[in-house]
């Protein structure tokens, strides 16, 4: 879970850029010293500071082991934050970065079946470099065409345990399919664009293995999103900063982190969706009412931590270790 993660402030050194299919290019992160970078599991990711202000998250996709780079790929999509790091980001440049923090971490299993789409490759790329020979794996990668499926040269060493589905040729990934294949001993993970996801999940759900499917979205379902949205509607709470001291109100249609920027200005957030996990908070007392798509449903009983961005209270009064 992320709050064991060290989530730690570093200045790099951007030594390379690389292309890797249409639209998408890696970016090969050092210390300015050589030193070695701070650990990371696969599924981890990267907050990245942009010369706009903005900070957006990253999947790592290389080696875990190596610990002299990080590397990250950045699909160019129109608004947000990629399209400024493909026109403005040059080698040897200095890259203001936070992390690594890791929201899809690879569990053990008795075999794996992953599923990619587009640029969701990225971090099950880390994860399938991590297995070693014995291990029984999977991965089905759709994308749009050969030319925009990234990793396809990297992959190719894994052809037999690897299918490429270009919807230009083949269609859609076969997700009936796909879930025929699954076993009592299997794990399922997924990253792509928000329909696969979905479709994903649906099926998960059908064959009674949700609890066996690990996803990370991008960007949040509509449902996700409404849901949001109509919990701001819920009453209000007063929120208790233990460290810093002081108690904070959260009204009826604002978010803890909105309520608590007013004394806080600084305190960290990106997606403001509950997906990346960059405000998770730890709860001392009350009991969060949780709106993210990250915790498990374990996790939520366990009200240790929450994600201020969106979750709420489920009492008049939560207790934040701020």
């Amino acid at each position: 879970m992320a709050m064991s993660d060290v989530s730690t402030e570093l200045t790099l050194r951007l030594r390379g850029i690389r292309h890797e299919a249409e639209g998408v290019i890696s970016l090969e992160l050092t210390a300015p010293d050589g030193a070695e970078l701070p650990a990371w599991s696969p599924g981890a990711h990267l907050e990245i500071e942009l010369p706009s202000g903005l900070v957006r998250h990253y999947s790592l996709c290389g080696d875990h082991r190596d610990r002299s780079r990080f590397q990250v790929a950045v699909l160019r999509e129109a608004g947000g934050g990629s399209a400024e790091i493909h026109d403005t980001f040059r080698v040897g440049q200095q890259v203001l970065v936070r992390g690594p923090r890791n929201n899809f971490e690879l569990v053990e299993a008795g075999d794996y079946i992953f599923i990619a789409g587009g640029i969701g490759v990225a971090p099950i790329l880390a994860m399938v470099r991590a297995l070693g020979p014995d291990e029984s794996w999977q991965l089905h990668y759709g994308g749009r065409t050969p030319a925009t499926m990234a990793f396809l040269d990297v992959l190719a060493m894994w052809s037999d345990n690897v299918e490429i589905v270009p919807e230009s040729t083949d269609g859609l990934l076969d997700l009936d399919g796909i879930f025929a294949r699954v076993k009592p001993s299997t794990a399922v993970y997924c990253c792509g664009p928000t329909g696969l996801l979905d479709a994903v999940q649906q099926r998960a759900e059908e064959a009674g293995i949700a609890d066996r499917l690990h996803i990370e979205r991008f960007s949040s379902s509509e449902a996700a999103l409404a849901e949001i949205e109509s919990a701001k509607s819920g009453d209000g709470f007063d929120v208790e900063l233990a460290r810093t001291g002081g108690s904070v109100r959260v009204e009826t249609g604002s978010t803890v982190l909105e309520s608590l920027r007013v004394v806080l200005p600084d305190l960290p957030s990106s997606c403001e969706e509950g997906i990346c996990g960059t405000c998770e908070t730890r709860v001392l007392g009350g009991v969060p009412e949780h709106h993210d798509q990250i915790l498990t449903e374990s996790e939520r009983q366990d009200g240790d931590s929450m994600f201020i961005c969106v979750s709420r209270s489920k009492t008049p009064k939560l207790v934040l270790d701020l």
